[in-house]
């Protein structure tokens, strides 16, 4: 069978469902519980079924390790170079900090806000094909990390607006985003150009940025504009079922104060196309509730992810990988 591994059980979390006959998230427990569940047999594991569990990812879009003794960044950091994936360095609005080697804060944005759904760093050039998060302190309410199967959003779009698909399809989208010269820990999209880029010489920032694939706008105020485009509204990855995956942030960066999106030749997307599209990804959410020491492997090509409101405390830590 598919899910024959001798080192894992396939276990239940509340909230996942059965999409296209694959199951979201795919959790995979200790054979048997409280016996050789520490963090060096798990690794023992993982090395001895790299390529099953890398399968599992692609296939199930989302993978939960979860009853293992996963103690901190240190662990958490073991687990990803195991596989020796490729590290990739996250670009993109959020601020976060640098906890251990690979390992990162995740959006340190104030968890009062909504963390809305996205493929991570789906508007550059070069992008990681897993994004894993771990739970070092599950919070006492909210903070789930909700993602979606982002074939489903495509599917469901062009059932309802096929006409509007095509159209942008056809043209690409446009984005803008206004973004502070330093970091401003009051915002989830508050990260500033110079961490951001790593430079503070604004000539080398527009450098990296056209390597990257944006221009740049210099703000009165010392903040930049940065302009993307044309990017796709949808995307076909190999390995998967030829599936057409609602690969952008249309949603997330329409309309706001600091944001935009529009087709690339500049025609507004109507508004009630965005609004039904929102409701589409939330009917489609798969959420769960963060336990300690869970290991959570997204394919970040298939899945969008975001963040529920939280009570504090809340500590997820993430990697990024090729």
């Amino acid at each position: 069978m598919e899910y024959n591994c001798k080192d894992f059980k396939v276990g239940k979390c509340e909230g996942e469902k059965i999409v296209d006959g694959e199951t979201m998230p795919l959790v995979l427990n200790p054979i048997e519980p409280n016996n050789k569940n520490d963090i060096n047999s798990l690794l023992e594991y993982l090395e001895n079924n790299k390529d099953w569990f890398d399968n599992m990812i692609t296939k199930n879009s989302a993978v939960l390790l979860r009853g293992f003794d996963v103690k901190n960044a240190q662990n958490f950091n073991d687990i990803v170079e195991v596989f020796g994936w490729e590290d990739i360095r996250y670009v993109g609005p959020a601020p976060r900090t640098h906890i251990y080697k690979r390992v990162w804060t995740a959006n340190e944005g104030p968890l009062s806000e909504f963390i809305y759904y996205h493929h991570e760093m789906v508007l550059i050039k070069e992008f990681p094909k897993k994004v894993i998060l771990y739970c070092e302190i599950p919070p006492p309410e909210g903070g789930e990390t909700p993602f979606v199967p982002s074939f489903r959003v495509t599917e469901r779009m062009i059932e309802e607006f096929p006409e509007v698909v095509e159209e942008i399809e056809k043209k690409g989208l446009k984005y803008t985003f206004s973004a502070p010269s330093k970091n401003d820990q009051g915002s989830m999209r508050g990260r500033g150009w110079e961490d951001a880029f790593g430079t503070s010489d604004p000539i080398e920032a527009e450098k990296r940025a056209k390597a990257l694939g944006m221009e740049m706008e210099w703000l009165p105020n010392g903040g930049v504009k940065t302009i993307l485009g044309p990017r796709c509204l949808t995307k076909v990855f190999d390995g998967r079922k030829g599936r057409r995956m609602w690969f952008n942030t249309l949603v997330g960066m329409y309309g706001k104060d600091i944001s935009s999106a529009m087709m690339f030749d500049g025609t507004e997307i109507p508004q009630n196309i965005v609004k039904r599209c929102e409701e589409i990804i939330e009917e489609e959410s798969i959420q769960f509730k963060w336990q300690k020491g869970d290991v959570l492997f997204l394919d970040n090509l298939a899945t969008l992810h975001g963040r529920r409101p939280s009570l504090p405390p809340r500590k997820v830590l993430v990697a990024t990988c090729k």
